[in-house]
């Protein structure tokens, strides 16, 4: 596996670092359901009304019961 010949300077090496951070957006993570309204992770079911993608995918027990 090759190695670096020569040593990145503090600058190279945090601008990419920068760029890496920047990169990850966690605001886009968090939507609305399209259902119920509640704020749901993107890609996941939502824990209030159990729909995902506009389909009822698991039932939700109230606390009630």
């Amino acid at each position: 596996m090759p190695n670096p010949k020569f040593r990145h300077s503090k600058a190279r090496t945090r601008r990419v670092r920068a760029e890496w951070k920047k990169r990850i957006d966690h605001s886009t993570t968090i939507l609305d359901c399209d259902n119920c309204g509640e704020s749901v992770l993107s890609h996941h079911v939502c824990q209030s009304c159990g729909f995902y993608d506009g389909k009822k995918v698991v039932d939700i027990k109230s606390k009630d019961e």
